[in-house]
C-alpha cells in the first residue's frame, strides 16, 4: 500500500523507550519506487500527547538527522501517524537540495534500523 504524506506533515513513531518525530520533506517517485525525504527531531517523549506537546510550543526542536532519503519499502516499516502540517522551510530543505546535487544514498533499511534502534 503506497503511503501517503506530503511536505511538511510531522509525524509520531513509536520505539520501545517512547515516541520519537519525524518530518517528511518531499518524496519523489510512485509506489514501489517512490524516494521519501525526511528530517528526524532529536527528543523521545513518553507519549504522543508530550510529542504533540513539543511540536505545539513554538520552539525550535533539536534534530538528529537533518536529512534521509528513504525508498517507499523502508519508510513504510516504521509505522507512523500523521499529527500537523506545517510549512517546510528553506533552512530544512537545505539539505535534501545538497543530496539531490551531489547525489547520496537511498536508504532501504527501516528509520528504526537507521537511527540504531529496534
Amino acid at each position: 500500500m503506497a503511503l501517503s504524506y506530503a511536505p511538511g506533515d510531522d509525524l509520531v513513531f513509536q520505539m520501545e523507550s517512547g515516541f520519537g518525530l519525524i518530518r517528511v520533506l518531499g518524496s519523489e517517485g510512485e509506489g514501489q519506487g517512490a524516494v521519501w525525504h525526511v528530517l528526524v527531531y532529536q527528543e523521545f517523549y513518553p507519549d504522543v500527547e508530550s510529542a504533540e506537546a513539543g511540536l505545539a510550543a513554538g520552539r525550535p526542536l533539536a534534530v538528529r538527522e537533518p536529512h534521509l532519503a528513504l525508498t517507499e519499502h523502508a519508510f513504510e516499516k516504521t509505522p507512523a501517524a500523521r499529527l500537523t502540517n506545517r510549512p517546510v522551510n528553506d533552512e530544512e530543505l537545505e539539505p535534501l537540495r545538497r543530496w539531490r546535487t551531489q547525489g547520496g544514498p537511498v536508504h532501504d533499511r527501516s528509520l528504526l534500523l537507521m537511527l540504531g534502534m529496534r
